[in-house]
């Protein structure tokens, strides 16, 4: 299956580190090596990159290792193709905007037999379940508050509703946010840490590199990082 990659903070923060070993899954350490993509949320704005080729050897991949993005929210993606071609169309992670604003998914997992009606808004553009089952879950929160976006503890009831729907037809661990929510949803697997003072060195299990994060942090800063297997092999 894929590998999910998610970043949540307080305040703008690069993800270069994690992003280092995540990477490494897309066809060193792992075999998942049909495309991948991430996607940045800055204010309003969203910087989205996506490649077919494998992670390990994608120059724009390097390029999001080399270059420290801030964000506070982060989705990142590898791809193992279960439903769809390997083609740009169907790599995640997929974008739409809603109520003025980005709403950015990525899925892991495998809907089988999951094909429903589509509607007149939000259709896929590629073939695989998990775009599918993004368009639903906008097309239902679209059709619940259609005079815009609501109070997290409006949408969120509407949000796991669906959400438990879809899942009866599979895995489906997923990310979604919209640069001012992060959900994330696990089926099967899915890990998270959440990195607050006092701050500690961590070293990552794909990679032989450690950070000290009391060097580059303050003491108020608090960054969640969720992934589909831990990132780091000294932190529980």
């Amino acid at each position: 299956m894929c590998q999910l990659l998610g970043m949540n903070c307080n305040v703008p923060t690069d993800i270069c580190f994690s992003f280092e070993g995540f990477s490494a899954r897309g066809g060193k350490t792992d075999e998942h090596r049909d495309g991948w993509g991430i996607a940045f949320f800055e204010g309003l704005g969203c910087r989205t990159f996506l490649d077919v080729k494998p992670s390990i050897a994608s120059p724009i991949a390097e390029v999001v290792r080399r270059y420290p993005i801030h964000s506070t929210h982060v989705i990142a993606h590898i791809r193992k193709a279960t439903q769809g071609e390997i083609a740009l169309e169907n790599c995640h992670p997929f974008q739409r905007e809603l109520w003025g604003r980005y709403w950015v998914f990525a899925h892991n997992g495998n809907l089988a037999n999951f094909d429903p009606q589509p509607v007149e808004f939000y259709q896929a553009v590629g073939q695989t379940d998990s775009e599918k089952a993004f368009c639903l879950i906008l097309n239902t929160l679209r059709a619940a508050f259609p005079d815009g976006k609501p109070a997290l503890e409006n949408l969120y009831p509407v949000l796991r509703t669906i959400t438990h729907t879809i899942a009866q037809q599979g895995v489906f661990n997923y990310l979604l946010s919209d640069g001012d929510y992060f959900f994330a949803h696990c089926s099967t697997k899915l890990c998270y840490i959440v990195r607050q003072a006092p701050f500690a060195a961590a070293h990552l299990i794909d990679q032989d590199v450690t950070v000290d994060f009391q060097e580059l942090t303050k003491p108020s800063d608090r960054v969640a990082i969720i992934a589909t297997i831990p990132l780091t092999d000294n932190e529980a």
